[in-house]
């Protein structure tokens, strides 16, 4: 399988930006010699032509347009995962230490750093992060220590000793693997089936169980989950074990969006449970933020 490398088609976008192949090779500061090489070698590769050229220039070509937005999103996807990849390194010298629950770091605070980076880039202006994922109580635990500066939590709990701000809502779904038998059934699955149910399940000190408990618990008649549920320790392992036929999860619509495109799990409607539930940014009390955690808040929302 071809595997064209990032600096190609950043080359590629390049021209469909600048309008020609001689303006994007001295953007991405290459030779006019080299940056030809390169398309003419991914031409070859790909099986198309991708540029028209002509005298005033070079556009890409209908197979260059779609070649180029699916490079958008390879790319755009790449700086997502270099940007977390950076982040997750220990850094004695970081200027700001991020503690994240899982589903938040997995999903949105990647999108949120590589925002920080571009806006503040452009202003040249660096700041280096530190992050570190754990389940919403540790996340609480690491900034009232001073271990972490800022942190995002997903409880629908808020630590009153904490400053706070709500930056976004999550809604946590039931999801089965697509022969269970509640993927065939007609009817929505209720509350208390929900609670009787072997779930996979994450820890305690999560807040997505911690959400769940508490839809659970604050309905007219009580609910608690069963005994018989299976603690696993991230959203990847429950998603596996449902995948694979282990039984039910309610977990975020945010961790299993994919997996639902694909047809790995499958959403079960529910009767008489809807969870919605916050997801909040949290420092010490009497903390000043510096302006480039205040960006990283406006940016979340």
């Amino acid at each position: 399988m071809y595997r064209p490398d990032e600096l190609t088609l950043r080359l590629l976008l390049s021209v469909s930006e600048n309008g020609s192949l001689t303006a994007a090779s001295q953007a991405l500061g290459m030779s006019q010699q080299a940056a030809s090489s390169r398309i003419r070698l991914l031409e070859r590769q790909v099986g198309t032509s991708l540029l028209a050229r002509s005298a005033r220039g070079s556009t890409l070509t209908p197979n260059g347009l779609l070649v180029a937005g699916w490079a958008t999103d390879l790319l755009a996807a790449s700086d997502v995962f270099h940007t977390s990849i950076a982040a997750l390194r220990t850094d004695a010298g970081a200027e700001m230490s991020i503690a994240s629950s899982l589903t938040i770091a997995e999903h949105l605070l990647p999108r949120w750093l590589v925002k920080l980076r571009e806006q503040r880039g452009s202003r040249h202006e660096s700041t280096t992060v530190e992050m570190i994922a754990a389940n919403s109580v540790t996340v609480a635990e690491r900034v009232r220590a001073g271990s972490a500066l800022l942190g995002f939590i997903e409880s629908p709990e808020i630590p009153e000793d904490l400053e706070h701000r709500r930056v976004a809502s999550d809604e946590l779904i039931l999801v089965v693997h697509p022969e269970h038998p509640w993927a065939r059934r007609g009817r929505a699955v209720s509350a208390a089936d929900i609670s009787a149910a072997a779930l996979m399940t994450r820890e305690p000190g999560s807040g997505t169980r911690l959400a769940l408990e508490i839809a659970l618990r604050d309905r007219p008649v009580p609910l608690v989950l069963s005994p018989s549920c299976i603690e696993l320790p991230s959203n990847a392992a429950i998603k596996a074990s449902v995948a694979a036929g282990s039984g039910p999860a309610v977990l975020s619509v945010l961790a299993v969006a994919d997996d639902l495109a694909l047809g790995r799990l499958v959403r079960v409607r529910t009767r008489d449970l809807t969870i919605i539930r916050p997801l909040t940014a949290v420092w010490g009390r009497g903390t000043v933020l510096p302006s480039a955690a205040l960006e990283l808040l406006r940016i979340a929302g």
